[in-house]
C-alpha cells in the first residue's frame, strides 16, 4: 500500500485538490441560493441541484478512495458499476422463466470473469469473451430452456444490456493495463481524464441547456437535450480536456480533438439509453444515487465514450 501511495503522480492529488474546492464553491453557492425566498418551482430545483451536488460529494470521495488504494479496489469499483446498471437494465426489461439461468450465468460468471481478464491484462480474450462466446452461449442456454415466446426480443435485449453496462463500460479501467509512456501513473491519470471530460460534458450541457437552450434535438427522447445546451457545453468540456493536455501523453491539438471525441460520444451515449428507457416506459433507470436517478443514468456516456477513448489510446500510445 505504502508503495502504491509512492507510485501515485503528484498531479493526482493537485486535481482531486481541484475537484474538492470546486463541489466546496458549489456547495456554498447551492447553500445561498437554498435561502433566498422561491417559488414553488424554483424551490424543487434548487433542492435537486444540492441533492446533485451531495450526490457528487460521495461519487469523487469513493473514486478517490478507490484510486488510492490501488488498480484492484478500481476494478472492483467498475465491476460494482457494471453489476448495479445490468440490474437497472434487467429490471426494466421483460423477461420470462426461461432467462433465469442465462441472466445469473451473466451476473455472477460473465460479469466478474470480465474484469478479471482485465486485471490480468489479457487484451486479446478480454476484446471478445462478451461480443463472441457470451453472446453464443447465453441464448443457446435459453434455447435450451425451450421458452421460445418473445424469444429473439428478449435475447436481443439481454445481450446489449450486457454489451453496453458491462463491456462497454470494462473499458474504462482497462486503461490501467495499459503501458502508457511516462511511468505507472499514467494509465491512471489518463482513467481520471475520461471521466473528468465526460462528467465535466455533462455538467455543461446540463448548464448551457438550462440558461440557453431553446432548440430540442430529439424531443421525444430527452426534452432536456437541445443544440445550444450541446453545443455550449461541448465546447466548455472540449476546452477543459484541452487545458488537462499536460496529464496525458497528447499535445494540446491533440487532447482537443480527442476531448471533442469524447463529449460527442458521451452525448450519444445519454441519448441512445434514453431512449431505450423511453422505449421501456421510464423516466430513469433507478432511483439508487439521488438527484441522478439509477447507476446507468449516471455512467450512460462512460459506457459509449470509453471504448472510443480506450482503442485510441492502445492504437497511437500505448
Amino acid at each position: 500500500m505504502i508503495e502504491h501511495l509512492r507510485s501515485i503522480p503528484v498531479e493526482f492529488f493537485w486535481l482531486f485538490g481541484a475537484l474538492i474546492a470546486l463541489l466546496g464553491l458549489a456547495s456554498g453557492v447551492a447553500a445561498l441560493l437554498s435561502r433566498r425566498p422561491a417559488d414553488e418551482k424554483k424551490a424543487a430545483s434548487r433542492a435537486n441541484l444540492t441533492a446533485r451536488i451531495n450526490a457528487w460529494w460521495v461519487m469523487v470521495g469513493i473514486l478517490a478512495v478507490a484510486f488510492l488504494a490501488g488498480s484492484t479496489m478500481t476494478l472492483i469499483l467498475f465491476a460494482l458499476a457494471s453489476f448495479f446498471a445490468l440490474r437497472e437494465f434487467i429490471t426494466l426489461t421483460p423477461s420470462r422463466p426461461g432467462d433465469r439461468l442465462p441472466l445469473s450465468l451473466a451476473f455472477f460468471l460473465i460479469l466478474p470473469l470480465q474484469f478479471v481478464l482485465i486485471g490480468t491484462a489479457r487484451y486479446g480474450i478480454f476484446a471478445i469473451f462478451i461480443p463472441v462466446y457470451a453472446f453464443l452461449l447465453l441464448p443457446s442456454i435459453a434455447a435450451l430452456r425451450s421458452d421460445i415466446e418473445d424469444f429473439l426480443s428478449r435475447t436481443a435485449k439481454q445481450q446489449w444490456g450486457l454489451m453496453v453496462t458491462v463491456y462497454c463500460l470494462s473499458h474504462a479501467p482497462a486503461l490501467l493495463m495499459l503501458d502508457i509512456p511516462g511511468g505507472p501513473g499514467c494509465s491512471a491519470l489518463l482513467l481520471f481524464y475520461l471521466l473528468l471530460v465526460v462528467q465535466m460534458s455533462d455538467v455543461m450541457q446540463y448548464v448551457f441547456g438550462k440558461l440557453f437552450g431553446r432548440t430540442r434535438i430529439a424531443p421525444a427522447v430527452s426534452p432536456s437535450k437541445t443544440v445550444e445546451g450541446f453545443v455550449g457545453g461541448g465546447l466548455a468540456a472540449t476546452a477543459i480536456g484541452s487545458a488537462m493536455f499536460w496529464i496525458t501523453p497528447f499535445t494540446w491539438v491533440e487532447s482537443a480533438a480527442i476531448s471533442a471525441v469524447i463529449v460527442l460520444m458521451g452525448f450519444l451515449g445519454g441519448l441512445t439509453l434514453s431512449a431505450v428507457k423511453r422505449s421501456l416506459g421510464a423516466k430513469d433507470w433507478g432511483v439508487m444515487i439521488e438527484g441522478h436517478g439509477g447507476m446507468l443514468d449516471r455512467t450512460d456516456s462512460i459506457c459509449f465514450a470509453a471504448p472510443v477513448f480506450f482503442h485510441i489510446v492502445r492504437f497511437f500510445y500505448a
